[in-house]
């Protein structure tokens, strides 16, 4: 269903920038009508193939596919909205008639501009994003505890063994004393290549490497014993201490269970007995906040939304995710919204690059945190 509503979007916005590009004074008086209709078959096959066969299949050729499908995919979203503002300004030409047409041609070249800055952003290495958090109940021995988490790598066809031989490298730049994945670390279609998994076992930290399963872990049948594979500790709606007073949770998609029509309660279930302390919770979606801090969570650490990924769609986003990227604060407890390590779909983002998180964790009885909306 998914690729449908996606597939038909997207053949409706090439259909308006089509009509309005052959409005452009430049391109009517020089382009011949065939040319800009053909450039639009051509570049709409390459979308279509890029999602049926480049997103399903493996390989040079699907790859390549993908990759043209999805940043073209981003081009078209960027151009339909500086074309659609054009449009409301004139009332679809009807204010101003004669300069319509050439604003237009504006908006197309800050379409392609503002894609040509996503696709630096994009492709950019992820910043490290430093944060510091006061954990209560965190004990006196661990206080300055670094842990360094990472979200969405969408690992695939787009992002391979070399991408990730660079984030394994920031992240033991860091020294951290605990490693945590929020999900979606497999992009879900096809399986991983065996020199994926042997680089994130490169993975290590004294207190461990731990994850939670995303959306897209859920779209490879077997997607959990792979990552079981890589020697991750898994949390599946459960919790751990591992260190007296230091207690670790982490909860199944809530978005997965959503669409699966699941109804019960992960996040009592995954926190049901567990001791008093310092407690995290991971868990890839940023949804039932209130509920964890009723339940003593301390820290709630998250990600799937890629902070919109490419602007102006984080609008359309933050209806869905409220803590769409950033820390927060949510009935004295800290949550951190990671906007993703890597990209799904298009190789582009705007304005803000992928990110790692390094939290460092500070003992303090009363949090004293500050919401920040970034």
């Amino acid at each position: 269903m998914f690729g449908i509503v996606l597939i038909s979007a997207c053949t409706l916005m090439h259909i308006y920038v089509f009509w309005r590009v052959v409005s452009v004074p430049f391109v009517n008086r020089h382009v011949p009508l065939g040319v800009v209709i053909g450039a639009g078959v051509v570049l709409w096959s390459i979308f279509f193939l890029g999602r049926i066969v480049g997103h399903g299949g493996t390989g040079a050729l699907a790859e390549t596919l993908e990759l043209l499908g999805m940043n073209w995919m981003a081009v078209l979203f960027l151009s339909t909205v500086a074309l659609l503002a054009i449009d409301l300004v004139t009332v679809f030409g009807v204010i101003m008639p004669r300069l319509a047409p050439s604003l237009r041609g504006w908006a197309l070249i800050a379409g392609g501009t503002l894609s040509l800055i996503a696709l630096f952003q994009g492709l950019r290495p992820p910043v490290v994003q430093s944060y510091d958090v006061n954990l209560p109940g965190l004990p006196v021995e661990m206080d300055g505890t670094v842990l360094i988490a990472m979200s969405d790598l969408h690992l695939g066809s787009l992002l391979g063994e070399q991408w990730l031989e660079g984030r394994v490298a920031q992240v033991q730049a860091q020294r951290p004393d605990i490693v945590v994945l929020l999900g979606d670390i497999l992009e879900g279609h096809g399986l991983p290549r065996d020199d994926l998994l042997s680089t994130l076992r490169r993975l290590s930290a004294p207190l461990g490497v731990w994850a939670v399963p995303g959306n897209h872990e859920h779209y490879v049948g077997h997607g959990m014993n792979l990552i079981d594979g890589a020697g991750f500790q898994m949390l599946r709606n459960s919790w751990t201490e591992i260190r007296p007073g230091f207690i670790l949770a982490g909860v199944e998609d809530l978005t997965a269970r959503h669409r699966r029509g699941l109804g019960s309660d992960p996040i009592s279930l995954a926190l049901k007995g567990k001791p008093p302390g310092a407690t995290i919770l991971l868990s890839h979606t940023p949804w039932e906040t209130e509920r964890a801090a009723k339940a003593a969570v301390g820290l709630m650490l998250c990600g799937h939304t890629h902070g919109g990924q490419v602007w102006p769609f984080g609008y359309l986003v933050g209806r869905f995710y409220p803590l769409l990227e950033g820390q927060y604060a949510v009935d004295g407890m800290t949550v951190i919204v990671c906007r993703g390590t890597g990209t799904w779909g298009p190789r582009m983002r705007l304005w803000r690059p992928g990110e790692i998180l390094r939290v460092t964790l500070h003992r303090m009885e009363k949090q004293d945190v500050k919401q920040d909306n970034k």
